[in-house]
C-alpha cells in the first residue's frame, strides 16, 4: 500500500511541476497564471503534509517492527526520505511562500526571483525524495540472514 501511496504522490508532484503550471502560464494573463499556480500549490502542500505523515507512520511502524525483531535500526533510510519531504514542503510554502508575497510588494531583505528560485528548488528536491521513496518501497522485500540459517549440521 506504501508503495502506491508513493508512486501517487510522485505523479500528483509531476503533474503540477511538468504541466500545470507550465500550462498555466502558457495560456492565462502572467497575473492570473500566478495566482492560479499559488493556490495549486497550495493545495499540493496541505497534500503532501497529509501523504507524508500517513507513510511516515506506516513506515515508523514497519521499522519499529523490525527493530524489535533485531532486524533493524529505529531510523531508516525511508523515514529520512519522509523528513525531508517534511522539511521541504513547509520551508517551501509556509516559510517561503509568504515571503514571495512580501518581496512582490516591495517588501524584504530577498528579490522575488530569489525566492522562487529557492521555493523550485525545494519542489524539485521533494520531488526527487518522493521518487528515491516509491523506488525503495517498490524494492523487494530483503532476505535477512540468522545466524541459525547459517551454520550447518555435520
Amino acid at each position: 500500500m506504501a508503495a502506491v501511496v508513493a508512486g501517487a504522490w510522485v505523479g500528483v508532484l509531476a503533474c503540477i511541476g511538468a504541466i500545470a503550471a507550465p500550462a498555466a502560464f502558457a495560456t492565462l494573463a502572467r497575473a492570473d497564471a500566478g495566482r492560479l499556480v499559488a493556490r495549486v500549490f497550495m493545495v499540493e502542500a496541505y497534500l503532501s503534509l497529509a501523504v507524508a505523515m500517513l507513510l511516515f507512520l506506516i513506515e515508523r511502524r514497519r521499522t519499529r517492527d523490525a527493530a524489535e525483531a533485531g532486524q533493524a535500526s529505529l531510523l531508516s533510510a525511508n523515514l529520512v526520505l519522509l523528513l525531508g519531504t517534511l522539511f521541504c514542503t513547509v520551508a517551501g510554502h509556509f516559510a517561503i511562500e509568504p515571503m514571495m508575497e512580501a518581496a512582490r510588494a516591495g517588501q524584504g531583505p530577498w528579490s522575488f526571483g530569489a525566492l522562487h528560485a529557492a521555493s523550485s528548488g525545494l519542489f524539485v528536491l521533494k520531488s526527487l525524495l518522493v521518487l528515491v521513496l516509491a523506488w525503495r518501497l517498490t524494492a523487494p522485500a530483503r532476505a535477512v540472514i540468522t545466524p541459525s540459517a547459517t551454520s550447518t549440521t555435520s
